[in-house]
């Protein structure tokens, strides 16, 4: 999770896209360049330990447009993760907040 959001922090869709599960990753992504991500919080997870295949996570992601540093917003998401291996894919958002 926290890898993620640093690739969505330095704009870097190919990792975003690697690291998304095969059954719901898109063709491709594209990023919103005014959006500067800058804070992570993580408010929950489940599962997702050393021995599991699943685990989910909610959190709140923080951003400001890059435009006007003034505005600024938060997405909150639980989203489900499946661990490929000893990686963990994104599988898909469950729910916004």
């Amino acid at each position: 999770m926290r890898s993620r959001f640093s690739a969505f922090a330095l704009g870097d869709a190919g990792y975003l896209l690697h690291t998304w599960h095969p059954s719901t990753r898109p063709e491709s992504l594209e990023l919103d360049p005014d959006q500067q991500w800058y804070l992570l919080e993580i408010l929950d997870t489940r599962q997702g330990g050393y021995f599991d295949q699943e685990g989910v996570v909610t959190f709140r992601a923080h951003y400001r447009s890059a435009a006007n540093r003034k505005i600024k917003d938060s997405l909150t998401e639980t989203s489900s993760f499946v661990r490929d291996g000893k990686q963990w894919l994104y599988g898909d958002a469950l729910e916004f907040h």
